[in-house]
């Protein structure tokens, strides 16, 4: 395609994921050592938790913003069109983006049997579960990918050579694989993430209603608050993280579901003629925008967060200043 005849789509794309890894990539490495050498107030499991995602973060960065997406559309002819990467690439993208969809769902739970479960809470809020369901996570999520390795193929045609779905496979394979990941990377984490959330709301609610109605009874004193400073804080920076994650994949969700479930499937996705690949594209780069907003979620809804990170940035320019 010409620059003439270039759609503006395609020139805010290349702008827009070098630009989303020039900026995700350093934060998610920032939030990662404030995290893991700064007392941020919060607990070790959540901790552990918030650092496995800013890794997978940057794995989807690195995998799919980068390698793929940015050499998409600054080469003709990206590595991953031949072999063995045009095999080897949908295993690392996929795995990469279920571990980061997964963790937020892991902690959306770890910290919803935080705040309703207090007998379950000692023993699966702990950093040695979170550990362990952190290396499940990232274990299944590649392993859930691995079928991608025989779906792809590399093919040469009309002077140029491509990565497309494999024809020598069945195309009930192909349709599997595409819908396992729809509902494994959408439906189900929003179903889990809405429905936990929407509860941990309710408990919030229901607690402010019975202090009121303590007060007014005069039995303020036999009530203990169900949500101290740092239990809110938690829930504020538990909404933030995954009501962000919903609402910036929610566009992605809606868009593919319309692609898988009606004739539009088999349309060519580089046609942006079509208003449907423009809502795609869009619902693309929105839900990739989630592996680069966290620490921004947390620098603006936890205070001692923002804190340490100012210092840590003061010791970064001091050092810097003095090797100067």
């Amino acid at each position: 395609m010409s620059p003439q005849k270039k759609h503006w789509m395609v020139t805010l794309q290349e702008v827009f994921y070098p630009a989303l890894a020039a900026v995700g990539i350093p934060s998610n490495t920032i939030t990662f050592l404030v995290l893991w050498r700064r007392n941020c107030m919060l607990s070790r499991s959540s901790t552990f938790y918030l650092m496995a995602m800013s890794v997978a973060d940057n794995l989807v960065l690195i995998f799919i913003v980068i390698l793929e997406l940015s050499v998409k559309y600054h080469q003709q002819e990206p590595f991953w069109s031949y072999v063995p990467w045009c095999s080897l690439r949908d295993i690392f993208n996929y795995g990469a983006y279920n571990a980061s969809t997964w963790l937020v769902v892991a902690f959306t739970v770890e910290r919803f049997i935080a705040i309703h479960a207090w007998k379950l809470k000692t023993k699966l809020c702990t950093p040695r579960c979170a550990a362990w369901t952190i290396a499940a996570v990232f274990l299944f999520s590649h392993l859930f990918a691995l079928p991608y390795y025989w779906s792809n193929a590399s093919v040469h045609e009309n002077n140029q050579t491509r990565c497309v779905y494999n024809t020598d496979v069945p195309w009930q394979f192909i349709h599997t694989l595409v819908w396992f990941q729809t509902l494994q990377a959408c439906i189900i984490p929003f179903l889990i993430i809405l429905t936990l959330n929407g509860l941990t709301l309710r408990l919030i609610s229901h607690s402010n209603r019975v202090h009121v109605t303590a007060g007014l009874t005069s039995r303020v004193n036999k009530v203990a608050p169900l949500l101290q400073s740092r239990i809110r804080k938690s829930v504020v920076l538990l909404v933030m993280v995954s009501m962000s994650f919903i609402l910036l994949s929610a566009t992605r969700a809606v868009t593919q579901l319309i692609l898988r479930t009606t004739h539009m499937y088999s349309f060519d996705r580089n046609d942006y003629n079509l208003q449907i690949n423009i809502a795609a594209d869009t619902g693309t780069m929105l839900s990739l925008s989630n592996a680069a907003v966290n620490m921004y979620l947390y620098i603006c809804t936890q205070s001692k967060f923002r804190r340490e990170f100012v210092a840590c940035m003061r010791q970064v320019s001091f050092y810097c200043k003095a090797k100067l």
